[in-house]
């Protein structure tokens, strides 16, 4: 099924590389216009504010709650009746530590709160999370693709192996730009879209 969008693309393959394209120039425009300062870290309107403005020119969904069920394999994430609880109980979880940060990261994953593009959203959120809090982000480019999506596939049940896999990648180069241009590229590849470089668009 295509995702109903703006742009009246009606081709699976080219709606995602659209949406790569412009979600990608979108996430260099968050970073260099310093608009990411404006987001209130660690709460879903300031997840809502990085998925609006990657989303924004893609999809009319883009930044609110989804009205759907969704699930991934075997997994559904939050029933509708319980999202805008769960989204409150996130915003009120703690976040001054490294634990902490990843506990709320995974209950937000739980949650799902957008039709389409919760995981490159949600990892923008989880940095400015940790770039605020604890003064590190996490280095992407050396979190393997397979391990990430299987310690988060597991970390519904328990969170050890996501913080174990996430704790050596902190760095302190919290305003590196080229690491950050370089993060989108893995989280986006995380996902399957490895089309277009971030540093190129």
């Amino acid at each position: 099924m295509i995702l109903e969008n703006k742009l009246n693309i009606t081709h699976q393959v080219e709606l995602a590389k659209t949406e790569e394209k412009i979600s990608k120039q979108k996430a260099r425009q968050l970073f260099d216009s310093g608009d990411i300062n404006q987001v209130d870290v660690g709460k879903f309107s300031g997840l809502a504010f990085i998925h609006s403005y990657l989303f924004g020119d893609i999809y009319e969904f883009a930044g609110k709650l989804r009205d759907v069920n969704i699930a991934k394999g075997n997994f559904r994430f939050a029933p509708l009746m319980y999202l805008e609880p769960s989204l409150k109980h996130i915003d009120s979880m703690p976040q001054g530590s490294f634990a902490e940060i990843i506990e709320k990261y995974v209950e937000m994953n739980i949650a799902h709160p957008f039709r389409e593009g919760n995981g490159r959203a949600a990892r923008i959120w989880l940095d400015l999370m940790l770039k605020t809090e604890i003064k590190k982000v996490v280095d992407w480019n050396l979190v393997d693709k397979e391990e990430y999506l299987s310690a988060m596939q597991r970390s519904v049940v328990r969170d050890v192996e996501i913080k174990a896999l996430l704790k050596p990648a902190l760095t302190d180069q919290i305003d590196d730009r080229a690491l950050f241009m370089k993060g989108i590229d893995v989280s986006y590849y995380y996902e399957g879209y490895s089309e277009f470089k971030t540093e190129e668009l």
